[in-house]
């Protein structure tokens, strides 16, 4: 038999309940609907149902659902209401801009004509641009400051593959250079920079990056340039991008970079599982962010935290701090839940995540380093994780060997120090942790308490390999390594998780509007 086979088919009902559109059109109850189907495929398996019943309950699922959207009645397309860090005074619609939603007409020119007449309202009120329903092509567009960006729930951006339609723009002072190749980075889809009070939004939405042609152009070797993202901000304040769908983007998905209170909320990430570097969320020398409500099936890192490679990230010092991460789902077969590095040579810091649910990944947290990153991971605080299905729960390597050049400092070492994680269950894990730190530089101030670690029928020998480290556990099962000094059950509470509420946790959302305006 085949088992791949069998195990797609056993795990059937649960992707077809997860991922189905009326299970994840509301974005704010990923959390709660991944929670939802994970139990309902875990009942399923207890009753140990043959592929044939459990065939039959996928048409069940799927019949007494797909009458739903039809029963709706038809929104007004000249007015509605939304939620938003800043409502509009003018509005616009991308038809009225010669847009063609038809899949096939190039809308490049509609939507950068549309944001250029917009942007005269910046001083007035701002404005909004309203994406109706269609399949609109487009190559990259610029955004502007005080600007709504809002797609239908029927809209779906579809990104050329005409490279042509894709502006090659200098790469990142932090890195130095491209991710994929040396030199310049072709522009993400949705692009801004120096911008001010900018949110790109929706009724969930979708954003197809149609990435197959990229990833097949980068495991061959063929690109001139790294690929693009699907959204970048850059040295802009006041961001919001919540609520839409991102399927298939060539590379990463959201990528806030150098700014500053930052809002990322209700968003759905969806790639293969093998698709090459497809991140979900990397804040990246962002101060203030928050990320929350968020669902992701990722071939990389759900979420990356980051701030710059060896070198040009130190010299360029600008750290990723105080950020939010809560109420997210991850699928990630190949990599991490949430990722701290592996380029952060400008430093992380006061990081808190909470209430994360991580089913059939690589590991939970990691932290990535290497020598010659220099910089800093501190002040990591991580708590109420639920994990089903891992191959590590907790992962730290510092041999991360991933360099920009050859120019990078060989005695730069990173300070990894103040490592929280407390209040978490995992089931089915192959091992309990890798912590390998770096000789003569070991990560210190690692606590871990009341975790529950429950290893998989093949799980390794050695649950947990600790190498370079020191801190502290309590509560920890099955018990930690002697490197983590066990302070017995009475001290669970050992791991602190700060009480105080970040800047970011004070922004507030209003009611906005959309009418539509012949301008």
């Amino acid at each position: 038999m085949n088992f791949s086979l069998l195990f797609f088919l056993l795990n059937l009902p649960y992707w077809v309940c997860l991922l189905h559109p009326e299970t994840k059109k509301n974005a704010g109850n990923n959390y709660r609907n991944s929670i939802f189907c994970f139990s309902f495929f875990s009942f399923l398996s207890m009753l140990q149902l043959s592929e044939m019943v459990m065939a039959i309950v996928v048409v069940v699922l799927l019949a007494t659902t797909k009458g739903v959207k039809s029963r709706k009645a038809r929104e007004d397309l000249d007015y509605f209401e939304y939620c938003a860090m800043s409502c509009r005074a003018h509005s616009a619609s991308l038809a009225e801009f010669g847009g063609v939603g038809d899949g096939s007409t190039s809308n490049t020119k509609a939507f950068q004509a549309a944001i250029n007449h917009l942007s005269q309202y910046q001083s007035d009120g701002g404005a909004q641009l309203f994406v109706p329903p269609g399949k609109w092509l487009t190559g990259s567009f610029n955004l502007t400051s005080h600007f709504t960006l809002y797609l239908h729930k029927d809209a779906v951006l579809l990104a050329s593959q005409e490279e042509s339609e894709w502006p090659v723009i200098e790469p990142l002072p932090s890195y130095g250079r491209g991710r994929d190749t040396d030199g310049g980075r072709f522009i993400s889809l949705i692009f801004g920079t120096n911008l001010t009070d900018v949110v790109v939004t929706g009724d969930n939405g979708t954003i197809d990056g149609q990435g197959e042609l990229w990833w097949q152009k980068f495991k061959k070797g063929e690109l001139k340039y790294t690929r693009p993202y699907l959204i970048e901000i850059m040295y802009s304040e006041n961001i919001q991008i919540s609520n839409l769908t991102l399927i298939n983007s060539p590379s990463w998905n959201v990528h806030p970079v150098y700014s500053s209170n930052v809002l990322v909320q209700g968003i759905t990430i969806l790639a293969p599982v093998t698709s090459p570097n497809t991140d979900g969320i990397n804040p990246d020398s962002c101060t203030n962010t928050k990320i929350e409500d968020c669902y992701i099936v990722s071939g990389d890192d759900c979420i990356a935290v980051k701030s710059g490679w060896d070198q040009y990230g130190i010299a360029f010092g600008m750290p990723t701090k105080q950020l939010v991460i809560r109420r997210l789902t991850c699928i990630s077969p190949f990599s991490a839940v949430i990722a701290l590095g592996s380029e952060m040579s400008g430093g992380i810091q006061d990081v808190r995540a909470e209430n994360i649910l991580a089913i059939d990944s690589e590991s939970g947290v990691r932290i990535k380093t290497a020598v010659g990153r220099g910089g800093f991971v501190k002040d990591i605080y991580v708590r109420g994780v639920t994990m089903k299905t891992m191959k590590w729960a907790f992962w730290m390597t510092g041999n991360y060997g991933s360099h920009a050049d050859n120019g990078y400092d060989p005695n730069a070492l990173p300070v990894i120090q103040n490592i929280n994680y407390h209040d978490m269950v995992a089931e089915n894990v192959t091992m309990a942790a890798k912590l390998e730190g770096i000789p003569g530089d070991p990560f210190t101030g690692i606590c871990i308490s009341n975790v529950t670690i429950t290893l998989a029928k093949k799980a390794k020998k050695l649950p947990w390999n600790c190498t370079d480290v020191a801190g502290i556990s309590s509560g920890v099962v099955p018990q930690a390594c002697g490197l983590l000094v066990d302070q017995g059950p009475s001290n669970v509470a050992a791991c602190n998780f700060p009480e105080e509420s970040l800047p970011i946790d004070n922004v507030q959302v209003q009611v906005c509007s959309y009418r539509r305006k012949h301008l």
